[in-house]
């Protein structure tokens, strides 16, 4: 006799996503996310679809919307803090449910030029430096 774990019918912020980030706003498909960790500008996109671990679990119009969306942030960092480089990435490899990590890189940065992922340990946000940040990235989208 299977034990199938039931699948969430509707969206739920996987544990590790809401442990690690901030809310920021809501998109029209996303969760705007900021990673608590201040060596890097460092946000994620979470579409609120149930069940969704891969770019193919959205239908198209859902794909398209994302894109736009990862657009949308790409500029705000671009437009904010003039990176070197944008890293976009969806990997899942450790947190499954779908989201994308969009990323401004700089030459003088902890982890150039490699990935972020494990070359530094996260440098957490005071809580002063947590709020400037997350109104600077609103007020950014509202312009």
């Amino acid at each position: 006799m299977s034990h199938k774990q039931a699948q969430p019918t509707r969206y739920e912020l996987h544990p590790q996503l809401a442990a690690d980030t901030h809310p920021v706003i809501a998109l029209a498909l996303c969760e705007l996310r900021l990673m608590d960790d201040s060596n890097y500008p460092w946000l994620v996109l979470v579409p609120r679809v149930p069940n969704a671990h891969e770019l193919i679990d959205l239908d198209s119009d859902q794909r398209r919307q994302l894109t736009e969306e990862i657009d949308l942030v790409s500029r705000l960092l671009r437009d904010q803090f003039r990176p070197f480089k944008l890293n976009v990435a969806a990997l899942g490899n450790l947190v499954p449910q779908l989201h994308v990590h969009v990323i401004a890189r700089f030459e003088h940065d902890p982890a150039w030029p490699a990935p972020v992922w494990g070359r530094v340990t996260a440098k957490p946000y005071t809580p002063e430096a947590l709020v400037d940040r997350i109104n600077a990235l609103r007020e950014g989208l509202l312009l």
